[in-house]
């Protein structure tokens, strides 16, 4: 069907169907609905915003790169849903937009577009908002709405009335630890899509049992992180138990949806347990000692630099293990 009229454009033609990516639409929907109840119908016009652009950007550069052939792959719109779950409530709309634009043209499309990217373009476009525009990443969040129907027949809640800080900023400014119930089921303030532990837990066994994403590296990821957590616990150098270092920030949010992500882990098993194992701890270590107060975003980034090398690595150690005295 020519959905264009007299132009002749066939939006059919124009995406590239891929079932994987399809299968993690379909596992973010109940995140962004969630999203939607706790924090108001914003969150879809922002959806939408960082949609449109995110789409626009990977068709204009691949017409760049392929010509008249261009096609926009369904990876792109994972790329915005888990680009805008990653985003505050109150994010102004230019800047998400200028956060997506970014990760896709110099996240993916600088290497080739889908397939050929080293780094999560989701990440790549909240990393560069974060520096460029840290007052809107980083100091104004909003509360959740509580009860039912909640932000469902909401904008938003009144920023002036029902500004919070995270659980994990709030730790680190008053040594408070916030309730483990909420951040459970998502009563704090926080990212879009990071503050329902309990549903990315469900999100993540479903895309594990369709075999979407590596279970070995969201184990390994949250295993790396509680291990050195626990240490720097028990040892006094920090009063956040790993339970609550768990459920505050996007740990959960990332070890699922960002570090899983097939193009940028691993595809060996021993490479998915070590790169796992390297998010988990250096995450552990930024949120520790650096001054940023959640470290998953670059921890991914840093591992994902150093996917090629490690898979080599262990590609020759195996070599060499089987090659004859």
């Amino acid at each position: 069907m020519n959905i264009a009229g007299d132009s002749g454009l066939d939006l059919k033609t124009k995406f590239q169907k891929q079932k994987m990516m399809r299968t993690v639409i379909y596992s973010l929907i109940p995140v962004v609905l969630y999203s939607v109840y706790l924090f108001g119908l914003r969150v879809l016009m922002l959806l939408a915003i960082v949609m449109v652009c995110g789409v626009i950007s990977e068709y204009l550069i691949m017409r760049g790169i392929n010509g008249a052939k261009a096609k926009v792959s369904e990876a792109v719109l994972v790329s915005c849903i888990l680009f805008t779950l990653t985003l505050p409530p109150s994010v102004p709309f230019w800047v998400a937009a200028v956060g997506i634009i970014f990760g896709i043209v110099f996240g993916k499309g600088v290497f080739g577009g889908f397939g050929r990217n080293i780094f999560n373009p989701a990440l790549v476009g909240r990393c560069f908002i974060y520096i460029s525009f840290p007052a809107f990443m980083t100091v104004t969040w909003t509360k959740p709405f509580t009860g039912f129907p909640g932000g469902l027949i909401k904008f938003t809640n009144s920023i002036d009335a029902a500004t919070s800080a995270t659980p994990l900023i709030n730790f680190n400014k008053t040594g408070e630890i916030a309730g483990y119930w909420k951040m459970t089921y998502g009563g704090v303030a926080g990212s879009l899509g990071e503050t329902a532990a309990i549903l990315l837990i469900l999100t993540g066994i479903y895309l594990v049992i369709k075999k979407t994403a590596s279970w070995k590296v969201i184990v390994s990821c949250l295993v790396g992180f509680s291990i050195v957590t626990a240490i720097l616990y028990f040892t006094g150098v920090t009063a956040a138990d790993p339970l609550f270092s768990i459920l505050s920030g996007g740990v959960i949010f990332g070890a699922v949806f960002m570090a899983t992500d097939p193009v940028t882990a691993p595809k060996t098993d021993t490479a998915r347990i070590v790169y796992g194992l390297t998010i988990g701890i250096l995450t552990a270590v930024i949120r520790t000692f650096a001054l940023f107060a959640e470290g998953m975003m670059f921890a991914i980034l840093v591992a994902n630099m150093f996917v090629p090398l490690l898979e080599r690595s262990l590609k020759e150690l195996k070599a060499r293990k089987k090659a004859p005295a």
